[in-house]
C-alpha cells in the first residue's frame, strides 16, 4: 500500500535517506549519484533511489518545518527507511559561524511545535553518535572545516531575532526548522538520525536568509551547501 503523502510502498526506498528541505536540493544531490531513479513528486516530497560510490541511498525533500518532516519520516520508516541525514540550511549564532560555513549537530533544542505532540520537552533530541562520527569523520577527510554541537529548531522563522541573542548567549551554534522532530522520531523508533547544515545567514551579526538581490542563498551559502552534500555523500559509506 502506498503512503499517502510521498507515494512509495514498502522497499521502494533505501536504508539510508538524505533529508534536504528544499525539493531542488533533491536533484542537487541525484547529480552526484549513479544509477538515478525518480520515484515520486508530490507536494513537497519529492524522492530519488541512486548510489554513491556504490551505497544505494534514498533522498526525499520535507519541505519546511517539523510538520512535513515529521510525516516524511513517518512514512519513509514505514517503507524500510532506517537512518536519516537532514541536509539542510541554518542561521548561525555565534560570530564565528559564517555564511557558507557547515554545521555538524549533536543535537536540537525544542522550539516547534510538533516534538510536544510526542514526548515531554524534557526529552533531548539528539543526533545518533554513528552518524555525527561519520559525518565528522568525512569532513576530516575532504579536508572541511565544520562547526559540532548543539542547535535550536524552531517554528517561527520571521520571530526569531527577539530571541536569537538568548540561544547564542547559551551555546547554540545555529537555528533551523527540521533536525528535532527527525532526532525524536529516530530515537523513538530505535532508528539512527544526524544533520549538516549549510549557513546561510548570522541572527547576531544581523544577516538574514534571503536578503540577496536574485535567489534565496547569497553565493557563500551555495558553497556552502555543495560542501555539506558532498560531506555526506562521502559519509553515507561509513555510516
Amino acid at each position: 500500500m502506498k503512503q499517502p503523502h510521498i507515494l512509495v510502498e514498502e522497499g521502494a526506498v533505501n536504508e539510508t535517506v538524505l533529508l534536504p528541505g528544499d525539493p531542488d536540493r533533491v536533484d542537487l544531490i541525484a547529480e552526484h549519484l549513479d544509477d538515478v531513479e525518480r520515484l515520486t513528486d508530490n507536494r513537497e516530497y519529492r524522492l530519488v533511489n541512486g548510489k554513491y560510490d556504490g551505497t544505494p541511498l534514498t533522498v526525499c525533500s520535507t519541505g519546511v518545518g517539523c510538520p512535513s518532516a515529521a510525516i516524511a519520516v513517518e512514512e519513509l520508516v514505514k517503507v524500510g527507511a532506517e537512518r536519516f541525514v537532514r541536509v539542510g540550511t541554518t542561521g548561525g549564532l555565534q560570530p564565528d559561524v559564517r555564511t557558507g560555513d557547515v554545521v555538524v549537530a549533536t543535537a536540537a533544542a525544542k522550539f516547534d511545535g510538533t516534538t510536544k505532540r510526542y514526548e515531554a520537552v524534557e526529552y533531548p533530541a539528539v543526533a545518533s553518535r554513528k552518524v555525527v562520527n561519520a559525518l565528522v569523520g568525512a569532513a576530516e577527510r575532504e579536508d572541511e572545516h565544520v562547526h559540532v554541537g548543539s542547535i535550536v529548531t524552531d517554528d517561527a522563522f520571521y520571530a526569531e531575532d527577539e530571541i536569537a541573542q538568548d540561544w547564542s548567549d547559551a551555546g547554540m551554534l545555529a537555528v533551523e526548522m527540521e533536525a528535532a522532530i527527525i532526532f525524536t522520531l529516530a530515537r523513538r523508533k530505535g532508528l539512527e538520525a544526524g544533520a549538516i547544515l549549510a549557513v546561510d545567514g548570522n541572527l547576531v551579526a544581523g544577516e538574514q536568509k534571503g536578503e540577496t538581490e536574485d535567489d534565496e542563498l547569497p553565493e557563500e551559502a551555495k558553497e556552502g551547501v555543495e560542501r555539506e552534500v558532498n560531506v555526506a555523500l562521502e559519509a553515507v559509506g561509513g555510516m
